[in-house]
């Protein structure tokens, strides 16, 4: 029963290693989780839906129209909305982020409803792969590839880029590249753009598992959240590791503790590894000194 937990919990924690992946790029940047992720990548799936059933169009050529709709919703989110607050605070951007989720949420009841829909995928959760003893789905297979292989590109964007080395320069310091020749406003709205992107795989991800509807990533929102502060908010290794833990973990107390309150561990892993290590399993914790 075990290595069966295990797979469940790589599946489940390939999502939550996407969102805190996107939550931790942004993270970085502006020292403001962007709260408003979840519903940019809900917006960005029901994109693809629309393509799908209403143009019908091939699944590859909607899944790109999503991404390139969540990136450019990115940008805008930053160059429109955050960007252009006088003398903004942490607390006002954080009221920002919310009011924006609000404003998309309620925009995507508004357009599309609130019915649950079955969002085609060319994958199904109903085929099942055996390894062994252990039985996992082809869409969760799917699921682990596709989030694996983004991750890795991400980090290999990150790594060897001159765009990628730029964005990591204006995130430890801002000032600094500016005055290196970077443009790091650009580099921000970016930074965005890519974070919206992952978030929006996330979504894709998630809507064949369950259904298509405007809640569609509240709970993933949460668990990748709780999965970025588990890992360390300051490090994205650390948060897509600390996803991974909690996708984990969250199998393992469902399975032998109690399936009703499995959805509990997210928010009790939150409480205690800001008690016992505010900056993360894997994060680094900096004193300022005067």
């Amino acid at each position: 029963m075990l290595p069966q937990v295990f797979a469940s919990g790589l599946s489940a924690g390939s999502i939550y290693a996407l969102m805190a992946l996107a939550l931790v790029i942004t993270y970085k940047t502006t020292e403001v989780p962007n709260f408003a992720q979840g519903d940019m990548a809900m917006v960005s799936a029901f994109i693809a839906y629309m393509f799908l059933t209403d143009f019908e169009t091939g699944f590859i050529f909607a899944f790109g129209a999503a991404l390139v709709f969540a990136f450019l919703l990115g940008v805008g989110f930053e160059g429109l909305l955050l960007r252009r607050m006088r003398k903004p605070t942490h607390l006002n951007l954080i009221i920002m982020t919310l009011g924006f989720t609000l404003a998309l949420f309620g925009f995507a009841g508004w357009k599309w409803g609130a019915d649950q829909r079955q969002f085609p995928f060319p994958v199904s959760a109903n085929e099942v792969i055996r390894f062994g003893s252990v039985s996992i789905s082809t869409l969760s297979v799917a699921t682990i590839l596709i989030a694996g292989i983004l991750m890795l590109l991400v980090f290999a964007f990150f790594r060897f880029t001159k765009l990628g080395v730029a964005m990591q320069a204006t995130q430890q310091d801002p000032i600094a590249a500016r005055i290196n020749g970077v443009p790091a406003r650009a580099v921000v709205g970016l930074t965005f753009g890519i974070s919206s992107v992952i978030g929006t795989v996330a979504a894709l991800l998630t809507a064949p598992l369950i259904t298509l509807d405007p809640t569609l990533m509240w709970d993933a929102l949460l668990k990748g959240f709780a999965a970025a502060v588990l890992g360390g908010l300051n490090t994205p290794v650390g948060a897509v590791l600390g996803g991974y833990l909690l996708g984990v973990i969250e199998n393992l107390f469902g399975a032998y503790v109690s399936v009703e309150f499995k959805s509990v561990v997210a928010f009790l892993i939150i409480v205690i590894v800001l008690w016992f290590r505010p900056s993360g399993l894997f994060g680094r914790h900096h004193e300022r000194k005067v």
